[in-house]
């Protein structure tokens, strides 16, 4: 199976503190990847490490083969990377459709006729139809993930990093949420960063687990549910 994206000895340190520390990462293509640890294991800082929001303090970043370790964000997404962040990115003063139009220029350009389609097909996909003409900062925060996912989808990435995303739904879209990613992963690899364990045991193929920054365990949900390591340091916890 051909490996999308893979980090070696990936490290970031702040003030001396160890963040991420020796991350060895390997995500193949066409999986559906889930990323959890407790409060403060390093989840945002690595996936701040693989988008190139943040530089590491050592170590390389791969994607399909290419190092782009030193690449800045802008260029890790014309490769084929979107991501969701775990707080809103959304602007505000614009309709939810144009937001969601914005994104997809990045790919389309400007043909209104096509970027329109994807539009409200993409809106359609996330259960933001007939909500095109809102303002995004009239949206409950729940919808306002769902609107972010919706930029995504409509960009047709190779990789797709949501973070948190189920955040602030409900049950119903919850549930819509799941089918959502399982459909999407047909297209698209994914990275899960999520904190509901029922949404993480049920939707993805495998699940990397970090603690105090470093890799304490990977393998299929069965897997991460009988380790007695990951039990002690998170799931007996119940805290993201």
């Amino acid at each position: 199976m051909t490996v999308l994206l893979s980090t070696r000895n990936l490290g970031r340190s702040f003030a001396g503190l160890r963040a991420v520390h020796e991350v060895d990462f390997d995500l193949p293509a066409g999986q559906i990847r889930a990323l959890i640890g407790p409060n403060g294991a390093g989840k945002t800082t690595l996936v701040s490490l693989l988008i190139g929001r943040l530089a590491p303090s050592e170590g390389q970043v791969f994607f399909d083969g290419q190092d782009i370790t030193k690449l800045p964000a802008h260029k890790r997404v014309a490769l084929g990377m979107a991501y969701t962040f775990q707080i809103t990115s959304v602007f505000g003063d614009l309709p939810v459709a144009e937001n969601v139009a914005l994104a997809a220029r990045r790919r389309l350009g400007h043909n209104p006729d096509a970027v329109q389609a994807q539009v409200d097909a993409a809106l359609v996909r996330v259960g933001l139809a007939g909500m095109g003409k809102q303002l995004a900062s009239d949206l409950s925060y729940g919808h306002q993930r769902l609107l972010e996912v919706a930029m995504g989808i409509v960009q047709a990435p190779r990789l797709l990093i949501l973070d948190e995303p189920t955040q602030g739904l409900s049950d119903a879209e919850i549930d819509a949420f799941k089918s959502l990613i399982r459909d999407l992963s047909l297209e698209t690899t994914i990275l899960l960063i999520e904190h509901n364990m029922n949404v993480v045991m049920e939707v993805a193929d495998q699940i990397t687990v970090l603690n105090f920054g470093e890799v304490l365990a990977e393998g299929s949900p069965d897997d991460i549910r009988a380790d007695a390591q990951v039990q002690a340091a998170y799931l007996g916890t119940g805290h993201a």
